[in-house]
């Protein structure tokens, strides 16, 4: 027997709540060291969705302008979303639809795939708010009708305010999380409840971090035995190699509240 079966069979043995630690204990124990990398340059933009010439000079560009939706596309489709989103002020506006899952215009998607990156999203959300930045998403591998786009999530909530926080286990669902799969640890991240926080994915090779406003909070390794056991006790688990293919798109979420982005724009390694 394989030592991901051996380990699955036991969880459905001992349960949930003992599952999520032995998760985390294993997690810690199989990921492999970051690959080493050259020391790292982040500057705020000047302006709304306007580099700065240092980050221009270091392979920065900007996936939104701020004016258009170059660059972008339905997750279902060829086209831009007629509904559901809003491009006001230099802002894209996720509308509000009544917070059901693409109920609106849905998800949009870069028209090009990524695989080794370093993504940055200043959001803002809303009382209630739940949307969400993925990647490694594949629309032409994972359809669902009338539902989101499938692939790794850092997950945009309003923790306090929107039930879904509660759900999950140990807290995977909650702000900056990998959305059901691994918890973000916040504590020492400052946040503004309603105002402008910056988001980064960073990816080299099977090496994912989340980042909220300059904090690491989730750090993890993709393509191994228990990243596979996780998903297999999450909603993923239908969903073949999930997580693990070598590039994807990035997705913004639309989940059917108020939630604007601005500043989007990514670095590839």
């Amino acid at each position: 027997m394989s030592c991901r079966n051996h380990c699955i069979m036991n969880m459905r043995k001992i349960g949930i709540a003992s599952l999520s630690a032995i998760i985390c204990i294993a997690l810690s124990g199989c990921c492999s060291k970051a690959p080493a990398a050259e020391e790292e340059f982040f500057e705020p933009c000047p302006e709304p969705n306007v580099l700065s010439e240092k980050m221009a000079a270091d392979g920065w560009v900007l996936l939104f302008d701020g004016k258009t939706t170059e660059g972008w596309k339905s997750a279902k489709a060829e086209t831009f979303p007629e509904i559901g989103w809003k491009i006001i002020d230099g802002t894209l506006h996720v509308c509000a639809e009544g917070g059901g899952e693409s109920v609106g215009g849905g998800d949009i998607v870069t028209v090009r795939q990524y695989e080794n990156f370093w993504l940055s999203v200043d959001f803002m959300l809303t009382p209630g708010a739940n949307s969400g930045i993925k990647y490694f998403v594949r629309p032409d591998l994972y359809t669902v009708v009338d539902a989101s786009a499938i692939g790794c999530e850092f997950q945009i909530l309003d923790d306090e305010l929107h039930p879904d926080a509660k759900l999950g286990v140990k807290g995977n669902r909650t702000l900056a999380s990998l959305y059901d799969l691994i918890p973000a640890d916040k504590a020492s991240a400052p946040l503004d409840k309603y105002g402008w926080n910056t988001a980064w994915v960073k990816v080299r090779g099977n090496h994912v971090e989340h980042w909220l406003n300059g904090v690491k909070v989730v750090e993890y390794e993709r393509n191994n035995q228990m990243f596979n056991a996780l998903v297999a006790y999450s909603k993923y688990r239908d969903w073949e190699n999930f997580g693990n293919h070598a590039k994807g798109h990035i997705l913004l979420q639309e989940h059917g509240d108020h939630v604007s982005y601005r500043n989007v724009m990514i670095k590839e390694y």
